[in-house]
């Protein structure tokens, strides 16, 4: 009995601070209609200035006012002023990202500012010693704070809500936010008021799950600690306080007794201990009724302009050269790195049709990577040691399977939407994580012993299919190029036919596609089997590329990063994925790599690379949060951009030739492989620039009608262009200069 009530007031302690947590989610939803993503990452670098705090000597009293009373509320209040508040008007998977790019950019911050390697430690409050003996459980004074303050917010917040006018006011200004603005509110202050109270809750949590986890404070399990709070958030579906403290009460007692009576021996129990409140967020967004169809189309700022199948056929051409060409120029390390870029791209075409082109959400793309990884090494390795080959059935095989599990997903969440689905795809993506990618037991069936992850990696050999062995480099990174062209034309053709017009048709307007008579089930599982299918073969290659592969290579974390990259290149575009598969595989890692090893050879420099390589990262997580101000992403601005100077020849050939030029220089050596690269990548983006540059220079060289004829000799073509301007018939013109007609008097002249 004893045990029982221990655990139980340990589950009430812990549901305590998940409601905090998700009392704050509940509260920035209901007032500005975005969910925070970021909401783990602001409690994680809230605690993190509490410990600053106390190692500088200050009184722990003292340092949680700072970082609850001040920290927390600035917080808020300047995420909302400088990026939130420029999200109205966009889609779902634009307000997601900008979240998922604070939270990253929060993360690498605080590693950034406090080594990971170096171990932290948050103490209870009062210290551990302070505690009281009730009907023979020990409970701590934290515990006792814990669940104080837990009630007392939760009964403020449903006061706020209900029986205050600025509690109306906040509800108000998601609803329709220029009706309150008429009544005479301000609907900014009011959200602003939410986002600062929202996030002063997340560093209590944050403050407070500490002590009670272990004490040890470390940015991305601190991060995901608080995440865990969003099953609760969906018990009271984001909009009930009580419910949602019930939740959490609920989801705190059944982890406790997760942990105190299944077998403590077996690694499932722990494994499940972990992954419990994303099994439980999953379980609650199917069975909880969810919102009705959105009756009206959607208006958002979000533009895409999709290629034709002919334009697409030259553009995969165009790149498979290019890489060809950009391969001879590289070392085997780097084209191994393109390479495993490439296999990233192959995995961000299957974002690009689930939701550029469905608009449906999946921010666990890796976990379908993962899936086809596990089943191909197990039936698809063929030989051993170094002579061991990736077959084409266990490729084939691993992605049917991949596309199965994505309709085994999507199946029980086919009903749900925007949010819900993207909360789901997460719950789906850390379970995978925690419980199959961590399982390095031994299993038996059907008298067959098997581990899913021997030693916690997988060694995956680079394919064989027939006579192309991709042990090559140069092969490997051509066949992976030309899987991307060949996936990226047959999206293409799918987006142009009825298949993609029908996908085209339920994002805009889900309620309106299904009158028409669409079976938005059907078009749903198959859209997710299809991008499941194409992220299991990218991470397949993935795998291959990268030789050995771990539970590492498949987090939660990766998969946002990957999905934020490619809404900043465009979501809805073939090229997007490109570039962001590019940016996720190659960008930023090699730019770390680099300034590490520069780093490491410059010893008196030392710490300047190593804040060059941080603030590579932080500066990636920066360029997600201007999604807001860019929706259509980096491409949609860059095809615009050469579109608009296609009439300027001259700078477009110009830029041809100094490109093969260069090309050559690189070719024999004269120059680096870097520095091709860097100028390159320079013309690319400043060509729009210089070629507008040329188009307004040649207008404004263009003499003004009202100065024709003063500063140079007026000739008939000067005349015709004088009629063009003033809209008159240039013919008629013409024959009236060759035979003048004598003007009666008081008649107008119109050649005089």
């Amino acid at each position: 009995m004893t045990t029982f009530l221990t655990y139980t007031i340990l589950g009430l302690v812990l549901g305590a601070v998940y409601s905090i947590a998700a009392s704050g989610l509940v509260l920035t939803y209901n007032t500005s209609g975005i969910f925070n993503f970021a909401h783990g990452a602001q409690a994680m670098f809230g605690t993190f200035l509490y410990w600053q705090f106390t190692q500088w000597g200050w009184p722990a009293w003292l340092a949680l006012i700072a970082v609850v009373g001040v920290v927390g509320p600035a917080m808020g209040a300047a995420l909302h002023a400088a990026i939130m508040k420029g999200l109205r008007g966009t889609a779902d998977v634009t307000k997601i990202i900008v979240t998922v790019a604070v939270l990253l950019g929060t993360v690498y911050l605080a590693q950034w500012l406090w080594d990971p390697d170096e171990p932290y430690t948050v103490e209870m409050f009062f210290g551990a010693g302070s505690k009281i003996t009730v009907a023979g459980v020990v409970v701590r004074f934290h515990e006792i704070v814990c669940l104080v303050a837990a009630v007392a917010i939760a009964v403020g917040l449903r006061l706020l809500f209900t029986r205050t006018r600025m509690g109306v006011v906040m509800r108000g200004s998601v609803d329709d936010p220029d009706l309150l603005r008429l009544s005479g509110h301000d609907p900014e202050r009011a959200a602003m008021t939410a986002w600062a109270l929202g996030s002063t809750l997340a560093v209590l949590a944050g403050v407070l799950i500490v002590p009670i986890s272990g004490g040890g404070l470390d940015a991305n399990m601190l991060t995901l600690l608080v995440i865990d709070a969003f099953a609760a958030a969906m018990f009271g579906r984001l909009r009930s306080i009580p419910r949602t403290f019930v939740g959490a009460m609920v989801l705190g007692l059944i982890a406790n007794y997760v942990l105190a009576y299944l077998p403590s021996a077996s690694a499932i129990t722990g494994n499940l201990r972990v992954s419990l409140p994303m099994i439980l967020l999953f379980v609650v967004l199917v069975v909880l009724p969810q919102d009705r169809l959105r009756g009206a189309a959607v208006r958002t700022r979000e533009r895409y302009r999709p290629p034709t199948v002919r334009s697409a056929a030259v553009w995969a051409l165009v790149l498979v050269g290019v890489v060809f060409l950009y391969s001879l120029l590289l070392t085997d390390g780097g084209v191994t790195t393109l390479a495993l870029g490439m296999t990233f791209a192959i995995i961000a075409l299957s974002l690009t049709v689930l939701t550029g082109y469905a608009g449906e959400l999946n921010l666990a793309p890796l976990a379908f990577a993962a899936v086809a990884t596990v089943v191909a090494f197990h039936f698809g390795v063929n030989g051993s040691g170094l002579a061991a080959r990736l077959g084409i059935d266990g490729i084939v095989l691993g992605v049917v399977v991949a596309a199965l599990v994505g309709g085994l997903v999507a199946l029980p969440a086919v009903r749900l939407r925007g949010l819900y689905l993207a909360l789901a795809t997460l719950a789906f993506g850390e379970f995978l994580s925690n419980i199959v990618l961590r399982d390095t037991t031994e299993h038996e069936l059907f008298g067959v012993k098997f581990t899913l992850f021997p030693d916690g990696a997988l060694v995956v050999p680079p394919p064989k299919v027939g006579p192309l062995d991709l042990r090559d480099g140069r092969t490997f990174l051509l066949t992976a190029t030309v899987l991307f062209a060949v996936i990226a034309v047959g999206l293409a053709a799918l987006r142009a036919s009825g298949y993609g017009r029908r996908l085209a048709a339920m994002k805009d307007s889900p309620a309106a596609s299904a009158m028409l008579g669409q079976n938005l089930v059907r078009l749903k599982l198959s859209v997710f089997m299809l991008s499941a299918a194409i992220a299991g073969l990218g991470g397949v290659l993935m795998s291959a590329a990268t030789g050995t592969v771990a539970q590492e290579n498949f987090t939660f974390i990766g998969s946002l990063s990957l999905l934020m990259l490619v809404v900043v290149a465009g979501i809805g575009y073939l090229s997007g994925a490109l570039f962001g598969g590019l940016m996720a595989g190659v960008g930023s890692a090699v730019l770390v790599a680099t300034f590490s090893d520069l780093a490491l050879s410059h010893e008196g420099l030392a710490d300047v690379y190593g804040a060059l390589g941080n603030l590579v990262l932080v500066g990636t997580a920066l360029v997600g949060m201007g999604v807001g101000k860019n929706p259509s992403g980096v491409v949609h601005d860059i095809a615009e951009g050469y579109r608009a100077i296609r009439t300027a020849r001259p700078v477009l050939y110009g830029a041809g030739a100094a490109g093969a030029a260069l090309y050559v220089l690189a070719l024999t050596g004269v120059v680096g492989v870097w520095t091709f690269s860097l100028i390159a990548i320079c013309v690319v983006f400043l060509l729009p620039v210089v070629g507008r540059m040329y188009l307004d220079e040649g207008e404004n060289r263009a003499t003004p009608p009202e100065l024709l004829g003063v500063d140079e000799p007026y000739t008939d073509e000067l005349r015709a262009r004088l009629d063009r301007e003033l809209g008159l018939p240039a013919t008629l013109r013409t024959a009236a200069f060759a035979e003048p007609v004598p003007v009666e008097k008081g008649e107008a002249s119109v050649t005089a």
